[in-house]
């Protein structure tokens, strides 16, 4: 579950940086980049759960081992 967790991590990490690639800078809420910001949300959100997943893991661990 590890791996996976961290695979999946690293794969969010690099849709964010290919949104970023994507976005046009002088007009950031117009087409394209409009859809690439939310794709970097998206990706941010899923980092984020991803991390306290896997701090939950640590813990529930921790606590089994106690």
């Amino acid at each position: 579950m590890k791996i996976f967790t961290t695979i999946l991590i690293l794969l969010a990490v690099g849709l964010m940086v290919f949104n970023i690639t994507l976005l046009d800078f002088q007009n950031p809420f117009e087409g394209d980049s409009l859809i690439a910001l939310v794709g970097i949300a998206a990706a941010f959100c899923a980092v984020l759960i991803l991390l306290i997943f896997k701090m939950s893991k640590k813990i529930e661990e921790k606590l089994k081992n106690q």
